[in-house]
């Protein structure tokens, strides 16, 4: 199986919708962040400092997915499936193009923080149109095209390795409580089974409602109380 990238029979594939589930939260909240700056009224002072401060955490956590598949994954996938290898080298080159583009959000982001006019604001937002124009192209690349080959190359088993080492044991509970809520924020039922599925069930009860408050109030100052952040009905 490792020799030729191909899974064996009674093996499974790799499960790769939680990819999916992540690539659509930051393309959501990326999109909130443009509407709530480009608004008929500015973000008052809390507002500002809101969004500045979860644009500051989506650019940490953007960077921590693409290091631990840069890290972990593609490696993985390259020593097994060589086919692949073109493929690989642009996810790869992606992730370069993507890395200073989120830079420049952090310094739009570092100059609205103190400064709420409306230049400081534009520029916020030309630095997210300018991260789009080189993330949606990447994330749709590897979703069509990346995730169906590492589903025939590596099995289930290794998949959900790679994410535990990777994503869920270098944070803490708190982290992942805050995390999984932001995952779930308006998703379709079948996502919403996706990422409550992978927490055993008293650890689930505990990361879905503990911190259900907390997220719904950092919403409502971030965006507003009118925008709905509740898992579409079952």
């Amino acid at each position: 199986m490792e020799a030729t990238g191909v899974i064996a029979g009674d093996a499974i594939p790799a499960n790769t919708a939680m990819m999916g589930i992540v690539h659509a939260a930051l393309r959501r909240d990326l999109t909130r962040c443009v509407t709530a700056l480009t608004g008929p009224t500015p973000p008052a002072d809390r507002q500002r400092a809101a969004l500045v401060a979860h644009l500051d955490w989506m650019m940490t956590f953007l960077d921590g997915h693409h290091q631990g598949e840069d890290a972990g994954l593609w490696p993985l996938v390259r020593s097994l499936n060589p086919s692949a290898s073109k493929l690989l080298d642009q996810m790869e080159h992606d992730h370069a193009q993507i890395a200073p583009a989120m830079g420049v959000v952090r310094m739009a982001s570092r100059t609205y923080t103190g400064d709420g006019g409306a230049a400081a604001r534009e520029a916020v937002v030309g630095a997210l149109t300018d991260l789009r124009a080189v993330l949606d192209p990447h994330l749709h690349r590897e979703e069509t095209e990346m995730m169906p080959i590492v589903a025939t190359t590596i099995t289930n088993a290794r998949w959900e390795a790679f994410n535990q080492q990777h994503y869920v044991k270098p944070k803490s509970k708190t982290e992942l409580g805050r995390e999984g809520h932001w995952l779930i924020d308006s998703l379709d039922p079948a996502g919403y089974r996706v990422v409550v599925g992978n927490v055993p069930p008293i650890p689930r009860f505990v990361l879905l409602h503990a911190f259900a408050g907390w997220y719904a109030r950092a919403c409502a100052v971030r965006w507003g109380p009118e925008v709905s952040i509740k898992p579409l009905p079952h």
